[in-house]
């Protein structure tokens, strides 16, 4: 017969038998119990962080680079609360993430829901965040603890990944119980229903639309990673020979400096302008959504004509009358499953040769780079597109970058040029500010755990509008030296807002800077915790100093000073095609690049 222990000690335990090496927690009293537990393992460690909503970006951070959960740890009430945008972010972005709440003690749990609260601090934390997670529950019953520990583990990694939150009333964390009396999850519960003679006959289908192809590509997304389906696709891209095509999520996947890289696509589309996918004739999307950001205002004008298929693990995907662009043939698989199959198929087989049409995307590709050569020009102060491009060739190939939302992911997905086995951060689905500063603590320390004596960097970009929003975590950064490299893109506005405001608002520009946003000094703010600094105010300094930072031994802020720069460019405006985008080019120079006929003007 097994020992007994408290609840709470075998949650903590558990996590670190699990290899969850760090838990960011914020401390109160609903969740003491959960914090003492730390107290008696050596399996795994606590890290204090100022504020919940960053507690929970840092897990995200943690679980896209460690590949398993992230896990955060809250209070009731506020504390909980707090967590909802970072569940969020796991739930759009399908991040593994496990986010554990204190709630009061059972007995002063409300006995009904017309009651607004009993206990102090009081929230039914585990219905609010239900829209969001695979899985919320409070734990009631101390002896279901295994199970639903074991079912937290496994329903935020498998199928499509996602958060899942158990809340845990203060006395059932004082419980003792006998873990190996206890009844465990039993993973047959939870089943695929793919139909494993259909997909060998789609990808048969497919095979035969590729050999009267004449312009075929892959759209690929985070799903690829998702399902450890990497390494088979890279084979696949050279027997294939096709170009290849990353979604915003997937930069990382399909790398700048691979053979058959394309280009970056959708309404802020980067190299290439778009002409190598809307030119396509065939098109191959795997673990992707699919999302607005990708096609702009104008469904019917995206792949329009291409023959398209699409494999997903999340089924409800991959019905025709729910998908914002209907896909011709949908696939209901794993991307592994898939890509395993596919590169079986074709291993056996002769394929055409696609050698004209691959080198005629990749000139479109060099040809319309958005890092323009005026750029380079400029005197002061610091051009973003710049910096983001000698940012980009500075950095190692096992370097992990982690960019924010608003202008300065823009500029990322421009100008940034990934290398392959580099990792490329960002949230896309939930897109918060302030999200990429926390992120970067929970990736630095998940590289860590992985190679304690790596020489990678952990590189942190985000704009002076984001940065606000998180910057208490310098002292964190402080407390326990984690060697994130920050780098602010200080434009000192909302550039992204504003340069929607000039657009769809007559020009007024309203609470975004100057008129009601004034950044502060931050690198004032940086001494103040004790930070190093260094400042980039104009082109001709910048290559140097980003040398200087990325080589620093330990944590540094460095603020890039890019004053009102909001051309973000270039974009889609509104109802128009994604491969006549702004600036527009003269029409012959358009027409020249359209092997589809053009959509009327």
């Amino acid at each position: 017969m097994g020992k007994e222990i408290k609840l709470a000690d075998y949650l903590i335990n558990s996590f670190g038998e699990n290899g969850i090496g760090h838990i960011f927690e914020v401390y109160g009293a609903a969740n003491g119990d959960l914090i003492d537990a730390f107290t008696r393992t050596n399996k795994t460690k606590y890290i204090s962080v100022m504020h919940e909503q960053a507690g929970g970006f840092a897990a995200e951070g943690y679980a896209k680079v460690a590949e398993k959960p992230g896990v955060a740890i809250a209070t009731s009430g506020p504390g909980g609360q707090n967590f909802l945008t970072p569940i969020a972010n796991c739930y759009y972005d399908s991040v593994p993430a496990i986010f554990l709440t204190g709630q009061v003690d059972s007995r002063f749990l409300r006995p009904t829901e017309n009651i607004r609260q009993r206990g102090f601090q009081e929230t039914p934390i585990a219905e609010i965040v239900a829209p969001v997670t695979k899985y919320s529950k409070m734990i009631t019953d101390p002896n279901s603890i295994k199970y639903e520990f074991e079912k937290a583990i496994f329903y935020s990694m498998n199928g499509r990944p996602g958060p899942i939150l158990l809340d845990l009333p203060m006395d059932v964390q004082k419980t003792k119980i006998n873990p190996e009396e206890l009844k465990g999850f039993n993973k047959e519960e939870f089943s695929n229903n793919y139909n494993f003679d259909l997909i060998n006959e789609q990808i048969d289908s497919f095979l035969a639309d590729l050999y009267k192809s004449e312009r075929p590509c892959l759209l690929i997304g985070a799903g690829v990673r998702h399902a450890k389906g990497i390494e088979d696709l890279l084979e696949i891209q050279e027997k294939l020979k096709i170009p290849c095509f990353p979604t915003w999520n997937a930069f990382d996947i399909v790398a700048s400096d691979n053979e058959y890289y394309g280009g970056r696509i959708g309404t802020y589309g980067g190299k290439g302008r778009n002409f190598g996918i809307q030119n396509s004739d065939l098109v191959l999307g795997i673990g992707t959504r699919v999302s607005g950001r990708l096609f702009g205002g104008n469904t019917k004008a995206f792949l329009r004509g291409a023959k398209t298929y699409l494999v997903d693990i999340d089924e409800s995907m991959l019905h025709r009358e729910v998908q914002e662009v209907p896909f011709d043939v949908n696939i209901y698989s794993d991307a592994k499953f898939f890509l395993s199959r596919l590169k079986e198929k074709i291993n056996s087989k002769t394929l055409p040769d696609f050698t004209k049409w691959a080198e005629r995307v990749k000139e479109w590709r060099d040809k319309y780079d958005p890092v323009r050569p005026e750029f380079f020009s400029q005197k002061n102060p610091t051009n973003p597109y710049v910096f983001m491009r000698m940012l980009s060739g500075e950095m190692k190939s096992n370097d992990i970058f982690l960019g924010d939302c608003g202008g300065n992911i823009v500029i990322a997905g421009h100008a940034f040029e990934t290398k392959q086995g580099q990792r490329f951060i960002t949230n896309n689905g939930n897109s918060p500010m302030g999200f990429s500063f926390p992120a970067a603590m929970g990736a630095f320390l998940a590289a860590y755990e992985k190679n304690p004596n790596g020489n990678q960097n952990t590189v942190c970009v985000i704009g002076d509008g984001g940065f606000n929003l998180n910057l208490q975590e310098l002292q964190t950064i402080k407390n326990y030296n984690l060697g994130v490299k920050t780098f602010i893109l200080n434009n000192h506005c909302y550039g992204i807002t504003r340069q929607f405001q000039r657009t769809n608002f007559e020009g007024r520009e309203e609470a975004c800077g100057p008129k009601g946003y004034h950044p502060p000094d931050f690198i004032k703010i940086a001494k103040a915790y004790g930070i190093p600094t260094i400042t980039i105010n104009k082109n001709s300094e910048a290559k140097n100093k980003i040398r200087k930072v990325l080589d620093h031994k330990g944590p540094i802020l460095c603020d890039v000073n890019c004053h009102d720069w909001d051309t973000y460019e270039p974009r889609v405006f509104g109802a128009s095609p994604i491969e006549d985008m702004y600036p527009k080019l003269p029409r012959e120079e358009f027409l020249s690049n359209m092997i589809i006929p053009p959509i009327k003007e």
